[in-house]
């Protein structure tokens, strides 16, 4: 397989070609209509190319080809510094959040709150997911007009309140609820969007300013987490997230301080939030745009019932192919955590000095057209051709940064689809293809995906 990257044997520069510098409207461009940009540097340079900082982030190389992926995620994670490559996150989720974290913390942190996304603990939240979304649709009555992205994010939420907090009624559970879902259309507006990714632009004027409004509406959000916590170290019996971080304690006994916490629940509100919604809204809109696809899933579902159990939905292949060809056709991040390096090193062919950023762009490997021909097209057969390997098919990052909540966001896509394709036909509003919009650093449906209830 031929891949575009120049062989080791025939690169003569040190370091990738690329861009050196962006101009204003190159630099508008990559926030707003990301992909095609992205596509026009990688068809200009290659499947590894330079990059000059773009506005919060620092220069870096970018990397589009699953053999970079893989020596990527093969390099000791000692020679490599997340937090540095990815402070642009802070002002949205904090400087104690997971993601901020190298070395032995980062691997501690992970090692706490893994077990709550995986094996059994998993499967205890699978009743959850079906009951929830069960209660949703028992809302909606024939010709019921909505945008699928509300509705999606409406149901991530209350899972992962359920799931963090074990919070499913109550005045606090409401307030935080709103409060989290008015914070998040905060980046429905471009406004917002830009001053996440200028930091010259974050300044507080004032309540009235977009950035005080910002800064105002993080800071509710934070007093609300900041009483949940002190509820929660009186009551002592939970079995939820929060409280596994409260009873948690490092090697020395210590346990975390409340900043730390706060900043892990925001991390896990939005990381397990929004795009598990951003990508079930684009399910649904794959489904029901392409014929096919909506008459094989729909043969595939009338082989279970309502009272299947939760773990044999998830193990239908044809549900799991829609679910994959989802996350990669549009995957919700575009990038997975850049890394820098603490040290020089020799990386596919390059010599790079220490302090070199390193960007794995999920996108352009799972648009590489000798892994993925006709990418464009929505194709879960795909998926049941053939394995892809964890270097081909990277929507949750990969090595030691991978998503926690990977686990959790394909149960949750599975068990929510299911639900309610099982019960409710659908149909989209409008037929005119639905493109990417950027909502702060996520990719998401233009128009929210707007379906009508036919029965």
């Amino acid at each position: 397989m031929t891949l575009t990257t120049q062989s080791r044997s025939t690169q003569k520069s040190s370091f990738p070609k690329g861009a050196t510098r962006y101009r204003l409207w190159d630099t508008l461009g990559l926030i707003f209509n990301p992909l095609p940009n992205l596509e026009k540097y990688r068809n200009r340079y290659g499947d590894i190319y330079s990059s000059p900082g773009l506005a919060a982030f620092p220069g870096s190389i970018i990397i589009g080809s699953p053999q970079g992926i893989e020596e990527l995620f093969n390099l000791d994670p000692n020679l490599l510094d997340c937090g540095t490559s990815n402070a642009g996150l802070k002002p949205l989720l904090g400087d104690q959040s997971i993601l901020q974290l190298d070395g032995n913390p980062h691997q501690q942190r992970r090692k706490l709150l893994m077990p709550s996304f995986h094996g059994q603990r998993l499967q205890t939240y699978g009743n959850t997911i079906i009951e929830i979304t069960q209660t949703i649709i028992n809302e909606w009555q024939k010709d019921h007009q909505f945008y699928m992205r509300e509705i999606t994010q409406e149901i991530t939420l209350r899972i992962i309140l359920r799931v963090v907090f074990g919070l499913d009624k109550g005045t606090q559970y409401d307030e935080l609820r709103q409060r989290f879902s008015k914070f998040l259309d905060l980046f429905n507006a471009p406004l917002y969007t830009i001053f996440l990714f200028l930091p010259y632009l974050q300044k507080d004027l004032g309540q009235w300013s977009p950035w005080g409004n910002f800064q105002h509406q993080k800071q509710t959000i934070y007093h609300l987490l900041d009483q949940e916590i002190d509820q929660r170290k009186k009551d002592q019996d939970g079995e939820d997230i929060l409280s596994l971080l409260l009873s948690a304690t490092d090697e020395e006994g210590n346990h975390l301080s409340k900043a730390e916490i706060m900043d892990e629940l925001v991390t896990l509100l939005f990381a397990g939030h929004e795009t598990t919604a951003v990508s079930l809204a684009w399910a649904f809109y794959w489904i029901h745009s392409q014929p096919d696809v909506y008459h094989n899933l729909m043969d595939e579902l009338a082989t279970i019932n309502l009272d299947t159990e939760p773990t044999e939905i998830v193990k239908l292949p044809y549900l799991s192919a829609v679910v994959s060809e989802t996350l990669r056709i549009y995957p919700s991040v575009i990038f997975a955590f850049s890394r820098t390096l603490k040290t020089p090193i020799e990386f596919m062919g390059y010599s790079l000095d220490k302090g070199v950023a390193l960007s794995p762009c999920v996108y352009l490997v799972h648009h590489h057209p000798d892994f993925y021909p006709d990418s464009k097209k929505f194709k879960p057969e795909r998926f049941l051709e053939r394995q892809f390997s964890p270097y081909e098919f990277i929507p949750f990052g990969g090595s030691n940064r991978r998503c926690l909540g990977y686990a959790l966001a394909l149960y949750e896509m599975k068990l929510v689809l299911a639900t309610v394709l099982k019960q409710v036909k659908l149909k989209l509003v409008n037929s005119q293809p639905i493109l990417p919009v950027r909502r702060g650093f996520i990719l998401s449906p233009s128009g929210g995906v707007k379906m009508k209830v036919l029965g």
